[in-house]
């Protein structure tokens, strides 16, 4: 294992690398890297095979012995640095991370690349989602599904936002997670078969009366204007959740696990 080195400086190269990632979508997308931060986000990046360049910790929090037997399993060493409390503070976005901050290296994640362990795929479709939050909700319920695959459709923002990462608590790395055009995606899933079901308010059906046991893809549109027209052209089946009360909408992400959870009923949980 390599040895393992300090910084003191605030001025330090490495210290302002991790602020520029941290803050800048243009430094991530430029040096394909982004921060890690805290050791559960960590671990699960780790097990979902991302390259770790760098670790720094904060020896006052974690110790050199625990942080060592994370790597025990590593076949490629990252630069392991030791830093002070005082620059700890300065790289993390939290208090409570445990000590570990991590750079690491992005993954492509083009929608060609996608391959399904099973033979009836259950697919979440999210279009253009704007905020952070609902998609680190999303896949937070993509988890716990254990979904095949989420594709985000033209992505306004950047997956590896510091904000996506912290609200999906880590489930960006254990999610089989795409991202492509409209017409990118509809052509991928009309060559794999896989049955289109778009959350619509028209032409729709009650969303049980739906059978999700082949494959299929649950497609989820913004709260303020849904769907685009090319989904809605090209649905097998337009789903909607009846509302009982005065609006006819609830949060993408809250409506996204309704639909995958009655999937997931039909198909027994498996």
């Amino acid at each position: 294992m390599r040895e393992v080195k300090q910084i003191s400086s605030l001025q330090n190269h490495l210290v302002k690398k991790v602020t520029l990632l941290k803050e800048k979508s243009r430094e991530r997308k430029s040096s394909g890297s982004f921060v890690l931060e805290g050791q559960r986000e960590f671990d699960l990046a780790c097990k979902g095979g991302y390259n770790i360049q760098y670790v720094f910790f904060c020896p006052k929090i974690i110790s050199e012995e625990n942080l060592r037997q994370k790597l025990e399993s590593f076949e490629k060493f990252p630069e392991i640095i030791e830093v002070s409390h005082e620059i700890y503070q300065k790289m993390a976005y939290r208090e409570s991370t445990e000590g570990i901050v991590a750079i690491a290296s992005s993954k492509k994640h083009a929608v060609n690349d996608i391959s399904f362990r099973n033979k009836n795929p259950l697919v979440l479709i999210a279009e253009a989602p704007e905020k952070p939050g609902n998609i680190g909700a999303l896949l937070r319920t993509a988890d716990a599904a254990n979904l095949d695959a989420v594709i985000i459709v033209n992505n306004k923002g950047d997956l590896y936002n510091p904000n996506i990462i912290r609200s999906s608590v880590g489930c960006l790395f254990t999610v089989n997670i795409a991202t492509g055009t409209t017409m990118e995606v509809i052509r991928f899933l009309k060559e794999n078969n896989i049955a289109i079901y778009s959350a619509a308010l028209s032409a729709s059906c009650v969303y049980t009366e739906v059978d999700y046991k082949k494959g299929c893809a649950i497609v989820v549109g913004t709260e303020s204007t849904g769907l685009t027209r090319e989904w809605l052209e090209n649905s097998d089946q337009n789903i909607i959740i009846p509302m009982q009360g005065e609006i006819d909408s609830m949060n993408v992400s809250v409506s996204a696990a309704i639909l995958i959870f009655e999937a997931k009923r039909q198909r027994k949980f498996l």
